[in-house]
């Protein structure tokens, strides 16, 4: 029974039709309507229900959690009768319990232990339009289900800011009711400027326009910012400025995801009497709760986004722009109870180019999680389900491509053994891979630890708990182990790792009193389990290199800093090197004992390009790392040849040694190749191309750019042509051309166009025809030098010379060589090389 009226309950009857005649729906309702809530409630009475459970899918434990104690309020009755929720670390319910509200790693737990969801009656998606992974998974699961075992299982996704149509064609045509719902009018207010980007820029002005609207407005405040730290920062400030006792009665209250359960309900709960409350918040508030008395929001336009790389195989954190569904989600927190005022730290020119909609998290996240648990549903191609957006193939592949490094799929891409107790865990696969290799070593308890500690934000990040700010993990297992379960972070991950223990089957009790004084040194071989990828070694400089291939550095002078190996469980994926953020040392015999399965041995056979040689060395490599390297003894010659030719391209032609003849040969070839294209291709490109066809032969017993010294270039490139292009090349590109005076002068084929012969000019007296070469197709071009080999004329047509421009070459030159032989009629001539020519 529902006992206070709320903007959905027109629509209620619709939608309780819809399931009953359809079985699937999709309901869009504004914030506030009381979707969340009064739906629910308003089908526990469906006969359809009858017996059967419903499910209610949240996106976030707070919303949860809330959600399910205002059902239960409205019923008059405790959580845990006839509403429950169960989130991570906290389940509320009972053998009563009909109505109970997951987050989504809860129902996709549930679908894999049974498919057929038996003894659910219907599963509802709230807030479907953050369009996180695990609810995409969840509906193609639960689409899946329906059609191969439960066609009475009811579905019906809701959202305040969803497109309907793409989820109703998913669902198969299903009926779409929309809800006008009420709200109050909500004032919006612009800045004049932007927010600068200046470290603090962001806090001045959220704490400024705090305090100016706490001044000018009545109500509680619920104040959205990107992050903790942006967060701890903001509240640092306003604490400063409200100590001066001019503002009395302010309460102060962060509202992230990593606070406690009792944390985040204070948040939330009505300031005691006479006190003002200001939460400052995460987008963990945008939905799907209501904070108690807000009427002013303050709205900094940012939000954190995780992005997965496949490049770098890493997840990063991206400050981002808000969308405009987001915007109008934050605002609409300042109309539900009355009217309100929404203060943007942006302007107006800006609002107007904010996104329309955000990316789903399915096309940007690490894939690793989906892959496991399409796995374990049995799917190896994720096309057979029914998705919104399709998984992106190459993020899947990689992710497969992890998967089978850490155990869990076979090479077919099937589920192993160990890859079913990882799904089963509900962890991410690599801390689930951390965990049952934890167990076998019989470090369970130190293993539970670090999953936890790596599960959560790190309690040694800010200051905020005693310790190393360092990379170094080992401190911080060391506290999780001492820490009492339940006190503060460190507690709350105290708890997280004894929930572990009892998932792995560890005998109950305190995890220090289990774990031996130290264990925590194990640590760096439990994390190369989980990141086999990520062990590292040190560079010179102290950079180091990834298995993976990829570099990383540890941000400035560190404990760690004097370890030779290590293993990144934490690194930002920006730029070309990721910056050490969480880290453990590794030993070199626990990489010889523990990896041995990721350990390879090669013969390595390359070109050293600091020696310009060739190097034979035996390796023993993990990924990219180098373990080991010594000396291969009696290398394959095939592959010495193949790295000297790989070292030939990487210099160039030039390495080569290049004679007077190895030149005129290349370019006469090239000559004849111009007119006649059979001919092989002699440029650089060409023979670079194919060094192994006319170049390898005769690369015997030679290993460095000194060697090649020995070589004799003209008959390698001989080799290029067989051997009746070799007779025609004498034909058609002779090296020399006889001339009347019977000298014997070198043809030039520098210019395959226009081959030139350099000549005296009274050496062709009596010569009428240009010479040709090419089998008498290409007339030669003739330089004709004068006695002092100096070119006093250039010619295609020797007659025409003779006839028209001998004369005046011959005043000039009998000018200035009066000694010499100078015909009044050149065709009649006697040619000479000499001065003059011999007395006959």
């Amino acid at each position: 029974m529902i006992v206070s009226a709320m903007p959905i309950e027109p629509v209620l009857p619709e939608v309780r039709r819809i399931l009953r005649e359809h079985g699937m729906g999709v309901l869009v309702a504004p914030p506030g309507a009381g979707k969340t809530t009064c739906v629910p409630l308003a089908l526990l009475q469906e006969p359809w229900l009858a017996g059967k459970k419903l499910l209610m899918l949240e996106p976030r434990r707070l919303a949860a959690r809330s959600a399910a104690r205002y059902m239960a309020a409205q019923r008059k009755e405790p959580v845990g009768e006839t509403i429950g929720y169960r989130v991570r670390n906290d389940t509320r319910t009972g053998p009563k319990t009909r109505i109970e509200v997951v987050t989504e790693g809860v129902l996709t737990r549930m679908l894999q232990e049974d498919p057929s969801l038996d003894g659910i009656g219907a599963v509802l998606f709230d807030e479907f339009h953050e369009r996180h992974l695990q609810a995409d998974l969840g509906l193609a699961l639960c689409l899946q289900t329906r059609e191969l075992f439960r066609e009475d299982l009811r579905l019906l996704v809701m959202s305040a800011t969803l497109e309907p149509e793409p989820v109703a064609q998913l669902m198969g045509g299903a009926p779409v009711l929309v809800s006008e719902g009420r709200s109050y009018p909500v004032e919006t207010v612009y800045a004049d400027r932007s927010t600068g980007h200046e470290f603090g820029a962001l806090e001045s002005a959220m704490t400024r326009t705090i305090l100016s609207a706490l001044d000018r407005h009545s109500g509680d405040v619920l104040a959205f910012l990107p992050g903790v730290a942006e967060i701890r920062r903001t509240g640092e400030r306003l604490s400063g400025a409200l100590a001066d006792g001019r503002r009395s009665g302010i309460q102060l209250a962060p509202l992230y995801g990593d606070l406690s359960a009792e944390e985040q309900d204070e948040a939330i709960a009505p300031p005691p009497p006479g006190l003002r409350k200001v939460v400052l918040a995460t987008s963990i508030a945008e939905t799907s709760l209501t904070v108690e008395g807000i009427r002013i929001v303050v709205d900094s336009g940012l939000m954190r986004v995780s992005r997965f790389s496949p490049r770098t195989g890493m997840t990063r954190l991206d400050t981002v722009a808000v969308t405009r569904p987001a915007a109008d989600q934050r605002r609409g927190r300042a109309g539900r109870v009355a009217e309100g005022v929404c203060y943007r730290l942006w302007t107006a020119e800006e609002d107007a180019r904010l996104a329309s909609r955000s990316t789903p998290e399915l096309l940007e996240a690490d894939l690793a999680p989906l892959a496991l648990e399409l796995a374990a549903w049995g799917v190896q191609d994720a096309a057979e389900l029914a998705w919104l957006d399709v998984p992106p193939a190459a993020g899947l592949a990689q992710a497969r491509e992890l998967l089978q490094q850490l155990g869990a799929l076979d090479s077919r891409g099937a589920l192993t053994p160990d890859g079913r107790r990882m799904a089963a865990l509900g962890l991410h696969p690599r801390l689930a891979r951390l965990l049952l290799a934890a167990q076998r070593l019989g470090l369970g308890r130190v293993g539970c630890a670090l999953a936890a500690l790596l599960g959560e934000r790190d309690p040694f990040r800010g200051g905020r708990e005693a310790g190393s700010p360092e990379a170094d993990l080992r401190p911080r297992v060391a506290a999780v182990l001492r820490a009492r379960s339940g006190q503060g972070p460190l507690g709350r991950i105290a708890a997280e790792a004894e929930r572990l223990a009892r998932a792995l089957g560890l005998p109950a009790g305190s995890a220090s009193a289990a774990a031996p004084a130290g264990s925590e040194e194990a640590s760096g071989l439990l994390l190369a389990f989980a990141y086999p990828d990520r062990i590292a070694e040190r560079q010179e400089g102290g950079r180091y290199c990834l298995s993976g291939g990829r570099g990383a550095v540890l941000a400035g002078p560190q404990v760690l800093s004097a370890a030779r190996y290590l293993v990144a469980a934490d690194l930002d994926g920006q730029g070309s090197d990721g910056r050490i953020r969480l880290a453990a040392p590794l030993t070199e015999a626990e990489i010889a004992e523990h990896a041995a399965d990721l350990i390879r041995e090669e013969a390595a056979i390359y070109w050293d390009p600091d020696a310009e040689a060739v190097r034979a060395r035996k390796r023993r490599l993990l990924g990219a790392l180098v373990l080991r390297e010594t000396p291969l003894a009696d290398p394959d010659p095939e592959q010495v040849t193949a790295a000297l030719l790989a070292g030939i391209r990487r210099l160039g032609l030039t390495a080569l040694p290049w004679t007077k003849g190895a030149r005129q040969w290349l370019a006469r070839v090239q000559f004849v190749r111009w007119h006649n294209a059979s001919w092989p291709d002699v440029s650089e490109e060409g023979l670079l191309a194919t060094l192994e066809e006319w170049l390898a032969p005769h690369l015997n017993g030679m290993k460095s750019r000194t060697d090649l010294s020995r070589l004799s270039l003209q008959s390698a490139l001989e080799s290029l042509l067989p051997w009746d292009k070799r007779r025609a090349l004498e034909e058609l590109a002779p090296t020399h051309l006889s001339v009347p005076s019977g000298s014997w002068i070198p043809v030039d084929y520098s210019n395959p166009e226009a081959p030139a012969l350099a000549v005296r000019l009274q050496e062709l007296f009596g010569l009428t025809d240009t010479p040709r070469v090419c089998g008498g197709r290409v007339p030669v071009v003739l330089h004709l030098l004068s006695p002092a080999q100096r070119p006093v004329q250039v010619t295609r047509d020797l007659a025409s010379f003779w006839a028209n421009g001998y004369f005046e070459v011959k005043k000039d030159l009998k000018g200035r060589y009066p000694k010499h032989y100078w015909p009044e009629d050149p065709m009649e001539a006697v040619p000479t090389n000499r001065v003059r020519p011999r007395p006959s």
